[in-house]
């Protein structure tokens, strides 16, 4: 893993791409495997004719649709699931984007200066210089478009630093945003069809993403313990009002949404891509399944693909990514199975970054993939691979905690590595939903994800690793935190580090030793937040051949598309800021306005 003072990326790798083919402009194939002409496509029943026809409901689709209807091409947005939001509306909502005017609000001092020259050294050679300058050039114009178009207000995610702030236009205070809170009732009818969040926020409460760091704290800091009221004021506040209050993705996916509302945008739920229609080289429209029936929405002007990434395609995993790998470590959407992406790779499109996703490490809980942030980081806790020893600075951003667990499987095995906690940790931090001091579910333990013992022998031969081994690990990572150094691994040098930690820990508040029995265990898998690779797309999301050629008519923004980050991840909200961007940009260039 790079440290705090090196680049922040891997080129040990290239980015794999498969090409296929380099034009569909006579036919489409349906996914089922069964050929069709054109001609027999345009003979499907017609769903209705738009100037713009966006494929999924996410961030980046829904900010393309409204975008396009503003700028008055009649739209309509076409969803696979019966909710609308994607994984956004499961997500923590956090938006990287420099120099936006909340950011700059709120005193940041950013400028575009240190954004390139941050950009450029996060995502070095891997993406072209004109893509990461027209994110980081039409941003800041997105975020004042979709608060001057729909009722979202964001709120600077103050402290949240950027994950590599010493590096050249690095910040440490950070660049993030969230949305701010947002009344479901808003929507009327349609809040029935949100896409419900990956955690429920605790019953009674607001929470916002920037909250959840104090929350973790709350039984041994004041600060904690304040933010703790304010969630339940908040809360409380709302329930007086008659409020349905909503604050992260819910708030980001409800708010886009309530856009399109006033913007007349038709959004169709339960309608899946089968393909992508062509008319003398041309994307004309989609091939979609409508109550069980092919049928067919025709584009006059673009379609644009924000279907999202194939985290839930198995077979596609199992054909760009690293092994082990599957469908059930991801808490990105049920419904992306990569439709987009394969309609676009059948017309010859060129695909990047399909070994990637945005990693992180989680815990395989019975039911779902826990996406750990502040448990791994807390003091007082380790990973360890299958030989017992440390492998990573466990603070440093989560991709690249699972960059390292690949790198050095299977020689080094690190998949699964193990959190190791002890019970001084357990009495003072929140983990997951579990107050301090109290058990977990039994679930837990039948399921594996979860070990515990009154001795680190014990613990060891629980998770199968070597008794002296862990001993020795427990015995070298006590030290250096007493000392409050980390030499083996440098956990607390970035400023990064320090954002999912207790403050009153000292001298380093990443680092406590390990010392009160019983010893805990949690099984640690490369999870993700969705994958990151996808179509080939230049500074206008304009999706492209292998050779550089646009094919016509054919748009890509979010998941769908390789993502502007590279290998790496700049900050919280690396996805979610660039998916809007870049629909916002599509949106832009097919009206002619870019």
């Amino acid at each position: 893993m790079a440290t705090s003072a090196e680049p922040a990326r891997r080129t040990a790798r290239p980015t794999r791409r498969q090409v296929l083919g380099t034009t569909a402009a006579t036919g489409l194939a349906l996914a089922a495997g069964t050929g069709t002409r054109t001609a027999a496509a345009a003979d499907l029943p017609l769903l209705g004719t738009y100037d713009v026809v966006v494929i999924g409901s996410g961030a980046a689709g829904m900010t393309a649709a409204l975008a396009a209807a503003k700028q008055g091409l009649t739209t309509v947005v076409v969803e696979k699931a019966p909710t609308f939001g994607g994984s956004a509306a499961r997500s923590g909502a956090g938006i990287w984007i420099p120099n936006n005017p909340v950011l700059l609000a709120a005193g940041v001092p950013d400028t575009p200066a240190k954004a390139a020259a941050y950009l450029a050294a996060v995502v070095g050679p891997d993406v072209p210089v004109a893509r990461q300058s027209a994110f980081l050039a039409h941003g800041p114009a997105m975020i004042s478009f979709v608060m001057a178009n729909s009722p979202l207000r964001f709120r600077w995610m103050e402290g949240y630093s950027d994950y590599y702030p010493e590096l050249p236009g690095g910040l440490p205070g950070g660049r993030s945003i969230e949305p701010d809170q947002f009344d479901g009732n808003l929507l009327g009818a349609e809040l029935a069809h949100l896409n419900p969040p990956y955690m429920q926020v605790p019953s009674g409460m607001v929470v916002f993403s920037a909250d959840y760091k104090w929350l973790a704290l709350a039984a041994v800091s004041a600060k904690g313990a304040a933010v703790a009221t304010e969630c339940l004021a908040r809360g409380t506040k709302a329930a007086v009002l008659g409020q349905t209050p909503l604050t992260m993705g819910q708030s980001l996916a409800a708010g886009l949404r309530k856009g399109l509302l006033d913007a007349g945008v038709p959004v169709r739920l339960g309608t899946p891509l089968t393909d992508l229609f062509v008319e003398s080289g041309a994307v004309t429209g989609a091939v979609v399944v409508k109550d069980g029936t092919l049928a067919l929405v025709r584009a006059r002007r673009a379609v644009i693909v924000g279907s999202g990434g194939f985290e839930h395609n198995g077979a596609m995993r199992a054909q760009y990514q690293r092994q082990p790998i599957g469908t059930e470590w991801t808490v990105g959407a049920k419904e992306n199975t990569g439709d987009g992406i394969r309609a676009g790779r059948q017309l010859g499109a060129a695909l990047g970054l399909m070994d990637d996703a945005w990693w992180g490490p989680a815990i395989p809980l019975p039911g779902q993939p826990y996406f750990c942030l502040a448990e791994r980081t807390l003091p007082g806790g380790l990973l360890i691979d299958a030989a017992g020893s440390r492998f990573v600075n466990e603070a440093g951003p989560y991709s690249d905690v699972v960059h390292t667990m690949y790198d050095r499987n299977p020689a080094d095995p690190d998949i699964p590595a193990w959190l190791i906690v002890d019970q001084n940790y357990r009495n003072r931090y929140l983990f997951k939903d579990v107050a301090p001091t109290l058990g977990f579910p039994d679930d837990w333990y039948t399921s594996g994800a979860a070990h515990k013992a009154w001795t680190l022998d014990a613990l060891a031969a629980s998770v199968g690793v070597p008794a002296a081994a862990l001993r020795a690990t427990v015995d070298r990572f006590n030290s250096l935190a007493l000392k409050g150094t980390d030499s083996d691994f440098h956990r607390g040098d970035s400023a990064y580090d320090h954002y999912y930690t207790d403050p009153s820990v000292l001298p380093n508040s990443c680092l406590a030793p390990l010392w009160l029995p019983p010893y805990h265990a949690f099984r640690i898998v490369p999870g993700d937040l969705g994958t990151k690779g996808g179509l080939v797309t230049d500074e206008r999301a304009r999706v492209l051949r292998a050779d550089g050629s646009v094919i016509p008519g054919l748009y890509a923004a979010g998941n769908a598309s390789a993502a502007v980050m590279g290998h790496s991840y700049a900050g919280a909200g690396s996805t979610i800021g660039p998916a809007m961007t870049f629909g916002y940009i599509a949106a832009l260039d097919i009206a002619g306005t870019l």
